[in-house]
């Protein structure tokens, strides 16, 4: 048993179709996390679905029907279309994510709800700033203690944030042996944006839905190294909630 759910956005993006395309399919690492497509309807997807429409760059569809590999669901489809505006040179795109949650479904939905939202805009922070640029990703969740009611608060001041710094402030964070000069390009409740010249790091309070702390890099300089990355946060996280 379940009960079925659907979030649909649209909006305008920087990018003509084939760009927004790729952002979709082979950049994802750039604003969610590395995602593999089969190219071709009927093909594998991501989490063990499989591609539903695959009309570059103009439609994609996957989805997944295996119980077992998306948790609290039986169903879960991202439904993607792309149009042209601006000659081409921008593209509007409507994102369609529906299935069928299994748990608490307004818990879930609230997550599922929450998520979209921040996600998109990473996607649009990425097809506006870094756009074509090779990105280096790295996620991770943190410990126990980051489930704790207060967790994603605590988060928020060791990063050095105000508590009334809004979106559009620029901020030195205080990264792990490094201050992060930053735009705060997205915050609400349970996440934080931060944009520097060359990464975009986002900062998950899942610990609202029964999760760990979250966060994610995409570093798009020069130097990027996943695992060092990887490595410094994590500490960062250990030291925080240890």
């Amino acid at each position: 048993m379940g009960k079925e759910f659907e979030i649909a956005r649209e909006f305008e993006v920087e990018g003509s179709p084939a760009q927004v395309w790729a952002a979709l399919t082979t950049g994802a690492g750039g604003w969610l996390r590395p995602l593999l497509y089969e190219p071709r309807e009927g093909g594998s997807a991501p989490c063990g679905g499989t591609v539903v429409r695959w009309d570059p760059p103009h439609r994609l569809i996957a989805r997944v029907e295996d119980p077992d590999a998306v948790p609290g669901q039986s169903m879960d489809q991202l439904d993607h279309t792309v149009e042209p505006r601006d000659g081409g040179r921008r593209s509007w795109l409507r994102h369609v994510h529906s299935g069928v949650f299994t748990g608490d479904w307004e818990s879930q939905y609230e997550s599922a709800l929450t998520h979209t939202d921040f996600h998109l805009h990473t996607l649009a922070q990425y097809l506006t700033h870094f756009m074509d640029r090779q990105a280096v990703y790295s996620g991770l969740s943190g410990p126990p203690g980051s489930l704790a009611p207060d967790a994603f608060v605590r988060l928020t001041r060791a990063l050095g944030i105000p508590d009334d710094a809004t979106e559009g402030a620029r901020v030195r964070a205080e990264g792990p042996g490094e201050e992060l000069n930053s735009v705060i390009d997205f915050r609400s409740r349970h996440f934080i944006g931060l944009r520097t010249d060359d990464t975009l790091h986002r900062f998950y309070g899942r610990n609202h839905f029964g999760a760990p702390v979250a966060l994610s890099v995409h570093d798009f300089g020069p130097h990027a190294d996943a695992k060092r990355t990887e490595l410094a946060w994590r500490d960062w996280l250990h030291h925080l909630y240890g």
